[in-house]
């Protein structure tokens, strides 16, 4: 049985439906068996949808993944983050590294065909945001919310037969000491990208100049002193941008991400100067350089020099409530601003606290320029949560329909995790989302759905479920497991998003059912 909840002031269309009511409460148990059917990860699927087990061999807390090469129509192989802290699994682990030492994956890879998961780089700590780039290389990034010393690693050749472990991950900007299976030095192959902030990454795009755009994934009030900001968003423009002509690098120092310049978004409430504050979360906004001019760190305690943060507080960024994932909206195009992007990056808020979350997106007019001028980026909100769609997180635009997915970061105090979509805006006179349907729910209440993507053609797509309790289950590689899950059966096919126009128009033409006043203009 499905309710209806329709949203008159933001034009958003929530539909809902009556699920078990085991979805409410979970206990945390182990939930996975060796012989568990598919079908029992879940308490509600689309009808049309088929799921199937890509693999149970993931690393626990398997998170975002991508595909590899870089904007092949037929990848050949995934690359995917393991959110874990870092840990060892055996060996001594100590600064100097012994043959046979062994940290928790990091980064694993997957063969499509044959379905082989193989480890390619240990060490990281929190590894969650991770992109491939077009000059041929991947971008893993770290949420470290235990240090604070989140960190960008790019590595040439996710295809290699090495294997990486990070020997020590340098504080704040400092570099970090990698080395192979047999301890040679790896910085050949894999590198810490010190011009980068130091934050706690999760999303983020990359732009074929080399332009990074990224969230921090910090919530209010987190850290020392108790007064603080949000998380900002940043903008990383390379010394030397990328030129795609030129092809895919041969050695990792030749990326464009060897030296840059970071800005961070400050919202504005004026059109004509940066008027910025609280409360000033959307509308114009301009790049403001997150160090200013003549300073050349920032310093924090105990002497560190962390240009992060401290330093984008300082500079009057825009603070949100846990900015998670961000994607470029594959979709947009401006013959005006040939230039433009437009992205959209989620804000968790939590649950418990009545603050739902909701989707921001925003049109920067060149992504490859940052001036300081009011305007110069446009903020606004695209979905707002509530009680039923609850602290967004993952993001992923279905190719060719340009419908958003979003999952879910519930944990066990707001219910099962749920994988919604949500439609374009379309030729209503709002500019948010015309509407969001429930694709799924899983069933297991300690569990949460991560890392949501498409394939090329947007027929398929793939989701990991991270399940804190699966005693049942083998360990891989001295290590515990999750299960990615690949769903098929969406049908794919451009649309014209009339949806909010016809709402529109039946609440005119029903104004006196709705609103207790006519529908006709009385003024000649």
């Amino acid at each position: 049985m499905f309710g209806l909840r329709r949203a008159i002031t933001t034009g958003i269309l929530i539909l809902t439906c009556t699920l078990p009511a085991e979805s409410q409460d979970q206990e945390e148990v182990d939930f996975r068996t060796p012989t568990q059917a598919v079908e029992e990860q879940f308490l509600f699927l689309r009808k049309g949808i088929q799921a199937e087990y890509f693999s149970r061999e993931v690393g626990q807390d398997w998170d975002q993944m991508v595909f590899w090469p870089h904007g092949a129509t037929r990848p050949t192989h995934l690359v995917g983050c393991i959110e874990e802290v870092l840990d060892c699994l055996s060996g001594t682990c100590g600064e100097s590294f012994v043959v046979g030492d062994k940290l928790i994956p990091s980064v694993q890879v997957i063969d499509l065909q044959t379905r082989a998961v193989t480890t390619l780089v240990r060490g990281m700590t929190i590894c969650d945001g991770i992109r491939t780039t077009p000059w041929g290389t991947v971008i893993a990034t770290e949420e470290d919310f235990v240090s604070d010393t989140g960190a960008v690693y790019e590595i040439l050749n996710p295809l290699t037969t090495d294997e990486f472990t990070i020997l020590e991950r340098g504080s704040g900007g400092a570099p970090a000491r990698i080395v192979d299976q047999t301890g040679r030095d790896a910085s050949d192959h894999i590198i810490k990208r010190t011009a980068f902030p130091v934050i706690r990454y999760e999303g983020f795009l990359v732009h074929e100049t080399g332009v990074v755009i990224a969230g921090d994934e910090e919530r209010p009030g987190s850290y020392e002193p108790g007064d603080t900001d949000g998380g900002a968003v940043y903008k990383f423009i390379p010394t030397t941008l990328y030129d795609p002509a030129t092809g895919q690098i041969a050695s990792l120092d030749q990326s464009p991400l060897i030296a840059g310049t970071t800005y961070v978004l400050q919202v504005s409430c004026r059109d004509d100067l940066q008027q910025f504050g609280q409360g000033c979360e959307i509308g114009n906004g301009a790049w403001i350089p997150l160090i200013p001019t003549g300073a050349s760190e920032v310093s924090v305690d105990e002497g560190e020099t962390r240009i992060g943060r401290e330093a984008a507080n300082a500079a009057g960024a825009t603070a949100y409530y846990r900015p998670e994932d961000l994607h470029r909206d594959p979709m947009f195009s401006d013959p005006d601003q040939p230039d433009a992007v437009r992205f959209c990056f989620a804000v968790t808020g939590n649950h418990a606290g009545s603050n739902y979350g909701e989707v921001q997106c925003a049109i920067d007019q060149d992504v490859t320029t940052a001036t300081g001028t009011t305007g110069e980026i446009v903020v606004n909100r695209f979905i707002e949560g509530g009680p039923e769609f609850s602290q967004p997180d993952n993001l992923a635009f279905q190719p060719i329909t340009g419908v958003l997915f979003v999952v879910e970061d519930n944990g066990t105090s707001q219910g099962n995790s749920d994988v919604w979509a949500c439609l374009p805006d379309g030729a209503d006179d709002d500019i948010k989302s015309d509407g969001c349907v429930r694709l799924l729910k899983i069933a297991d209440g300690s569990a949460e759905s991560t890392g949501f993507l498409f394939t090329p053609d947007g027929t398929e797509a793939y989701f990991a479920i991270q399940h804190s309790a699966d005693g049942n289950m083998p360990l891989v590689d001295d290590f515990r497991t999750d299960d990615l899950i690949r769903l098929s059966g969406f049908r794919v096919r451009p649309m014209k998003y009339d949806f909010g126009v016809r709402t529109m128009y039946r609440l005119e033409r029903q104004a006196y059912r709705y609103f207790g006043f006519g529908a006709e203009n009385q003024i000649e």
